[in-house]
């Protein structure tokens, strides 16, 4: 099988989704395919210009020059090559070969849902939203898709015109082998980025500055958590460098709380904080999947998220659930969620093994040679059924 693969260019400097197309194209060449990448190169890109307009330069790359390249490409092209969109988001190129087999992967839309205004949280102004509309209206092409959640592939059909010809959830592979590490293994590798696990444990979140990753709902929960608790177990939030609000919320929690933000971990280094910490507080808004639930179930990690889709998807009855942080009265939301801490905090020994075992019985279900045969096998029906 002839496989193009369509990818964000790399000068918009995504972190996930280029580690996603590169684990299809790598499981998908051991599987004996061919791969190739096609995406757009910085054309107009690489043109001095201020940094307001770069983002425009980038668009004329993606959505003039590079259409025009396809097109050129598509006359030589075997007309049984298969065509993968790593990401919905990449629609407006879904009609330069929707009438081929193709196949788009689906990941959330948490981006066309703020330009609808369905998130206060994330207003979306009038480029936004047409930039959004563009992309839906390209996807809204396609016949053959493939969702990372039963929550996402729900959205999907919102959005689509038609009832396409494929639409399957294939929960996401881990990337990387995360496993619960000893104490002794999980200080040997924290030690190099100068992190030394207290001896009670700490406190975990694991994510970007996404407004729907919560960050200021984490650091909420700590304040109330923090004010109650005679001897608060310390804050670590391991992922991109804060903002400069989240440092000063930070620094106002009271008490004998600590807060420590932590950039720059290697995946061995995050899944040894997964191994040595206490809890992972995950109270996400959204999410396409949820990635860092999993990850700290395979590290044996308890998880405290959301209680809504798709985190129940992938936590199941492994993890701890509180109520999503709503737009008004955050700090009563913020009281029960801490009091859910102190009380998952205080359950035995015994009831902290059961809840790891179930753990490592629901990330089973998110192995990656098992999600790239999905995959693979996704790909030859809609090659096949192109043909017929």
């Amino acid at each position: 099988m002839h496989i193009v693969q369509f990818v964000h260019p790399d000068f918009l400097n995504s972190q996930s989704m280029p580690r996603f197309a590169k684990m299809i194209a790598e499981g998908m060449r051991a599987r004996g395919h061919d791969v190739d990448t096609w995406t757009a190169r910085p054309l107009a890109y690489s043109f001095p210009a201020p940094a307001r307009l770069k983002k425009w330069l980038g668009y004329i790359d993606q959505f003039i020059f590079f259409p025009l390249l396809v097109r050129w490409r598509l006359r030589r092209l075997a007309a049984d090559t298969l065509f993968v969109f790593g990401d919905q988001a990449l629609g407006p190129w879904v009609p330069l070969v929707a009438c081929r087999p193709h196949v788009i992967h689906v990941h959330d839309f948490m981006a066309l849902r703020s330009a609808l205004g369905e998130f206060a949280q994330n207003p979306t102004g009038w480029a936004g939203r047409q930039y959004q509309a563009l992309i839906r209206r390209g996807f809204s092409q396609g016949s053959y898709f493939v969702s990372v959640s039963d929550n996402t592939r729900r959205q999907l059909q919102r959005f689509l015109p038609h009832q396409p010809d494929v639409s399957e959830v294939i929960y996401n592979g881990l990337n990387y082998p995360f496993r619960r590490m000893s104490a002794a293994e999980a200080l040997a590798e924290l030690l190099p980025a100068g992190l030394v696990p207290p001896p009670q444990g700490f406190l975990l979140h694991v994510g970007g500055n996404e407004w729907y990753k919560n960050r200021q709902g984490v650091l909420e929960i700590y304040h109330a958590y923090a004010r109650h608790a005679q001897n608060p177990l310390p804050l670590w939030l391991v992922g991109t460098e804060p903002t400069a609000d989240l440092k000063a919320l930070a620094q106002r929690v009271e008490g004998k709380g600590t807060v420590r933000f932590v950039s720059g971990l290697s995946n061995k280094q995050v899944c040894a904080a997964y191994s040595a910490a206490r809890l992972m507080v995950f109270p996400s808004l959204a999410e396409g999947f949820g990635w860092p639930i999993a990850e700290a179930m395979a590290c044996g990690c308890p998880v405290l998220t959301t209680g809504e889709a798709p985190m129940t998807e992938v936590g199941g009855d492994a993890a701890f659930y509180i109520p999503a942080r709503p737009a008004h009265g955050a700090q009563a939301w913020a009281e029960q969620a801490a009091a859910r801490v102190v009380e998952i905090l205080q359950v035995t020994l015994d009831e902290t093994s059961s809840r790891r075992q179930s753990g490592y019985r629901q990330v089973a279900q998110f192995d990656a040679e098992q999600t790239l045969n999905a995959y693979e096998r996704i790909y030859r029906q809609a090659l096949g059924k192109t043909r017929a």
